[in-house]
């Protein structure tokens, strides 16, 4: 009996130390963004990994999901606390519209043995739009909102709609907002001709006060109005008591 209560003793703490002393790949963002792609251009872009574990990592491979991808990580062995890069390429050659791909690495972490990189975009024909005039074209069907008089503390939101009124992909690169008090939500980063989209703003009032004006710009592909911005009124007053 005292046998078979050391054996699962030693089972437990030999568990135990495994799950103590091990490797761990943590990658600081494991999702990236080309935006707008040439269809032929050739991106880059390195994917930081580091081993936030206790024992040595080690990355025995690095495959990708297509093979318009190379990955190839600097290197393969790091010690805890340690850092390199995966550096990804991604050649657009005979390839249109958005892109989703994937890049795994496999390793000795043994919670995480594979890990999923992403990395998305949109492939433009630039050099067709240049030839024959055949732009994406941006349009909002407003640009100006306001909310009127808004109690101090309410989150108040708007959809603003907009179209893609060109006759090629229209690809919304990236939305700003003015302040920290408001958020944008796109329904769809590309758009193809005649299709339509929308921006869910929301804004905060809390700890403001009086007239504001906040702006929301979206930045796209369109060649003659490449910024559009809408602009935010709101009154807000004193919260009741």
């Amino acid at each position: 009996m005292k046998r078979i209560t050391l054996f699962f003793l030693l089972s437990f703490t030999a568990t135990l130390f495994a799950q103590i002393v091990a490797p761990r790949i943590s990658v600081k963002a494991d999702n990236h963004d080309f935006g707008t792609i040439t269809e032929g251009e050739v991106v880059t872009h390195n994917f930081e990994i580091q081993n936030t574990g206790t024992a040595e990592l080690i990355i025995s491979q690095v495959r990708a999901s297509c093979g318009c991808t190379a990955a190839k990580p600097a290197k393969m062995k790091l010690k805890p606390g340690e850092k390199t890069f995966v550096k990804v390429e991604f050649n657009s050659e005979n390839r249109l519209g958005p892109q989703e791909k994937f890049v795994y690495v496999s390793s000795n972490d043994p919670v995480n043995p594979e890990y999923k990189l992403t990395f998305t975009g949109v492939v433009v024909d630039k050099n067709l739009a240049s030839k024959n005039g055949v732009n994406p074209k941006l349009t909002l069907n407003k640009s100006t909102y306001d909310f009127g008089n808004v109690e101090e503390g309410k989150i108040v939101n708007v959809k603003i709609g907009f179209k893609n009124e060109g006759k090629s992909v229209l690809v919304i690169n990236d939305v700003k907002t003015s302040c920290g008090c408001t958020a944008a939500l796109l329904s769809s980063k590309a758009l193809k001709p005649d299709e339509s989209g929308s921006v869910r703003i929301e804004l905060d009032t809390a700890n403001r006060e009086g007239k504001l004006t906040r702006t929301v710009t979206l930045y796209s592909n369109d060649p003659q109005n490449p910024n559009q911005t809408i602009t935010l009124f709101v009154n807000i007053e004193k919260r009741k008591s």
